[in-house]
């Protein structure tokens, strides 16, 4: 099996569209796209100053395809959490995520947007024809550049992460959220189980739930992060990163 990432020009979707224009927002889908019918609907975080942000979410609401816009809570800083709503049935509008699935393909969920560039992880089976998805992903007039192509086998991993301090960053009331969405079954794939169930169980409103565990997998990303670039200057890789980026 091979991991492979794309950076992907999604024509004609308002996120790319937006973000080409905001290059200093960072778009990460932090929940799957759901809805069965022309309605699509999913939440979104944006990092970077908050004039852009604001001015970010504006502009996305100016689309034809876009149904809603919403904040979860008033932007105020350095990022925001959005619910987004797209009428996706007058242009047959079909996510990279779609494609993936239809072709049987696992991918990586979190989906980030930099620059009007989309960048996507997915994993190929030995079998698996590299062009014939390049030109799957480039349907429609996608842009799709091959980023990285590697076997799975020879990435090297951490031989043990411990677990001891990667929740030191949470408060307590994050801590017992995400608990209880652990618990709940939140984050089975394919399980069901949405934000509303786990805040009907805690007595929380959806948007409070929402910011508390996005904040909660944030932290513990990170502290995921830290660990990951143990004996390496944690700096030298971030530059890394940045310089693999959209």
């Amino acid at each position: 099996m091979r991991e492979v990432t794309f950076r992907i020009r999604h024509a004609g979707e308002p996120e790319c569209e937006v973000s080409a224009r905001h290059p200093e927002v960072r778009y990460r889908s932090v929940s799957s796209m759901t809805g069965s019918g022309p309605e699509r609907k999913r939440i979104a975080e944006l990092t970077g100053p908050p004039a852009e942000i604001e001015a970010f979410v504006e502009e996305f609401r100016e689309f034809d395809l876009v149904v809603s816009a919403e904040p979860l809570a008033p932007i105020e800083g350095t990022h925001a959490y959005v619910a987004l709503t797209i009428d996706a049935g007058p242009a047959d509008w079909e996510g990279i995520g779609e494609r993936f699935s239809r072709m049987g393909i696992h991918y990586r969920t979190g989906t980030t947007i930099v620059g009007g560039v989309e960048r996507w992880t997915a994993y190929l089976e030995d079998d698996d024809d590299l062009s014939a998805v390049m030109r799957e992903l480039e349907r429609g007039g996608n842009e799709v550049e091959l980023a990285r192509n590697v076997e799975l086998a020879s990435i090297e991993r951490s031989p043990q992460l411990p677990a001891s301090g990667l929740l030191d960053g949470l408060t307590d009331r994050q801590r017992e959220v995400l608990a209880t969405a652990i618990a709940a079954g939140y984050y089975d794939h394919g399980g069901g189980v949405g934000v509303e169930e786990v805040a009907a169980e805690l007595g929380l409103g959806s948007t409070t739930v929402w910011e508390h565990l996005s904040r909660a997998e944030s932290s513990v990303m990170n502290a995921l992060f830290e660990r990951f670039a143990e004996g390496e200057p944690i700096g030298a890789v971030r530059e890394t990163d940045r310089s693999e980026s959209p």
